[in-house]
C-alpha cells in the first residue's frame, strides 16, 4: 500500500490524527523536498510526542519523478511507503499525480488521505457564492503565454483560483489591474500561519494595497467570474469584443446561445479567417 499524505499548509496543528498514525508506521518516504519533510517530522514529533522510524527519504519532485519511478525495483512496494508534498494535498501542483498514475498502471494499492488544502481554503474564504470554481495554479512566468493565460482566466464564467509567489505578486496585481481594473478579487497570503492576511478588493486597489503591505509568503488569489463582475447580462457583442483566448470566448458564447462550445469555437475561427 502506498499512502499519499497531506501536510499542513502553515499551522502544524492542521495535521490529522490519521496522518500522524500512518506516518509513524512508514518505512520509506517519497518527498517533494527531503529537507522540508525532515523538518516537519521533527516538529510533529515534538508537538505530538510521536516517534517516526523512517529508514529512507527519497527525493521525488517535478525534475526527477519520471527517473525515480523508472528505476524502482520490483520489491520496493513490499515496504510501507508514503509520499508527502511540501505543503497541502498531494497531487495539487506537485508530482503526486505521477505516483498515483504509476500505481494505477502497475496495480499497486494506494490511498490518498484528505487534509489541508490552500485552494479550497481560499475559495471558502473568498465569499464568492458561485457554486463552481476552477483551479488554475501558477500562471506562466512571462511573455505572451502569461498574457494569454491571464486573458483566458478573466474570460471564465466561474471563479478562478491561482497561486502566485511573493516575487511576482506585485507584477501579477499590475497585470490584472491593467486588464480589468474593476474586477473583484480575494487574495490570501500565509494562509493558516501567524501573519495570515486577507484582501477583498478590486484589481486596481489591490496594487496600492500591496505597496503598503508585506508581500512575503505564498499567495492564493480568487478572481470573480466575468458574468458577476459585469453587473448586467452579457450579450453576444460584449463577448465578441473581449480580448481573450478564442476557447474562453467560445465557452462564454455557448452559455448565452445554448449551443455547443465546439460549434462556437469553429464559428469564431471561421469568422477570423474571413
Amino acid at each position: 500500500m502506498v499512502y499519499l499524505i497531506p501536510t499542513p499548509i502553515g499551522n502544524i496543528e492542521d495535521i490529522s490524527f490519521r496522518s500522524l498514525k500512518i506516518l509513524s508506521e512508514m518505512q520509506i518516504l517519497l518527498c517533494e523536498d527531503t529537507r522540508v519533510t525532515k523538518k516537519l517530522l521533527n516538529l510533529l514529533s515534538k508537538k505530538f510526542d510521536t516517534d517516526f522510524n523512517i529508514e529512507k527519504f527519497i527525493p521525488f519532485h517535478s525534475h526527477n519523478d519520471k527517473k525515480v519511478l523508472e528505476n524502482l525495483e520490483a520489491d520496493f512496494f513490499d515496504k510501507k511507503i508514503a509520499f508527502l508534498s511540501d505543503a497541502g494535498m498531494p497531487c495539487v501542483s506537485d508530482p503526486g499525480a505521477k505516483l498515483v498514475k504509476f500505481c494505477q498502471e502497475n496495480k499497486i494499492e494506494y490511498e490518498v488521505l484528505p487534509g489541508a488544502n490552500a485552494v479550497l481554503l481560499a475559495y471558502a474564504a473568498s465569499g464568492f457564492d458561485t457554486a463552481r470554481f476552477m483551479f488554475y495554479g501558477f500562471l506562466p512566468h512571462k511573455g505572451k503565454e502569461r498574457e494569454n493565460a491571464l486573458n483566458y482566466i478573466l474570460g471564465m464564467d466561474v471563479a478562478v483560483i491561482v497561486y502566485e509567489s511573493p516575487h511576482r505578486i506585485e507584477k501579477f496585481a499590475e497585470e490584472l489591474a491593467k486588464a480589468d481594473p474593476e474586477r473583484n478579487i480575494f487574495a490570501i497570503k500565509e494562509a493558516t500561519k501567524q501573519f495570515e492576511k486577507k484582501f477583498f478588493t478590486t484589481a486596481e486597489k489591490f496594487v496600492d494595497l500591496l505597496k503598503q503591505s508585506n508581500t512575503k509568503g505564498e499567495w492564493s488569489i480568487v478572481i470573480e467570474p466575468v458574468s458577476i463582475c459585469s453587473g448586467e447580462k452579457i450579450n453576444e457583442h460584449d463577448i465578441l469584443s473581449l480580448d481573450i483566448h478564442p476557447k474562453a470566448k467560445a465557452k462564454l458564447l455557448a452559455k448565452i446561445k445554448g449551443i455547443g462550445t465546439k460549434e462556437c469555437y469553429e464559428m469564431l475561427i471561421k469568422d477570423k479567417k474571413n
